[in-house]
């Protein structure tokens, strides 16, 4: 099988998605990648991504691709536990204190930051509707992340994921409260859930 073919059959298995790292490593040399790339009219959407030109855009995948430190947070991560009854407009990640946003903001992308060590609590992998793995965080650190940051959302958001997820049969009130001990919305949480529990 020649270099094209295998390249050919890549895209095809991967959603017509080349990264030039998984060229690499299924060694394919670079200089034969981009020759295949302009052969193809493929294109860069990303450093080291490449689409062809019939395949669909996974947003959130190359959100991930391009920003690794990003987590899909609040309403982001309220759509990957469907704890909200709407898709949302522009999503929402959180980086490390420190990390530079300012090219997840000029996409677009609502950032939060957290310190350092608060940052992987929480951490999951999610599903995008692509089906592509992306890392989120679980319903109990977005409901915290939700209330920390209430003031920057809308109410009735808030308050519907809250009530989804006490109606939730695989919710966690345990790790609830030791997420909102960690982040320091215990007292307002208590408020909430007496209303809701």
């Amino acid at each position: 099988m020649g270099q094209y073919e295998q390249l050919d059959r890549m895209l095809a298995a991967q959603d017509g998605m080349l990264q030039t790292a998984q060229v690499v490593s299924a060694g394919i040399s670079k200089p034969v990648f981009y020759h295949y790339v302009q052969d193809r009219e493929l294109e860069r959407v990303a450093h080291g991504v490449y689409l062809s030109k019939d395949s669909w855009v996974d947003a959130m995948y190359l959100i991930h691709l391009r920003f690794e430190q990003a987590v899909f947070s609040h309403e982001t991560a309220l759509f990957f536990h469907d704890l909200t009854d709407r898709e949302p407009t522009e999503y929402t990640v959180t980086v490390k204190t420190g990390y530079n946003p300012t090219r997840l903001k000029a996409e677009g992308v609502q950032v939060f930051t957290i310190k350092a060590e608060l940052h992987d609590v929480g951490l999951i992998t999610a599903q995008t509707p692509f089906g592509h793995t992306v890392p989120a965080y679980d319903m109990e650190r977005t409901i915290c992340d939700l209330l920390r940051s209430r003031n920057s959302l809308e109410m009735q958001t808030f308050q519907w994921a809250l009530k989804m997820y006490a109606r939730r049969k695989d919710k966690n009130l345990r790790t609830l409260m030791r997420y909102a001990k960690l982040f320091r919305v215990e007292k307002i949480l208590r408020q909430y859930l007496e209303v809701l529990l």
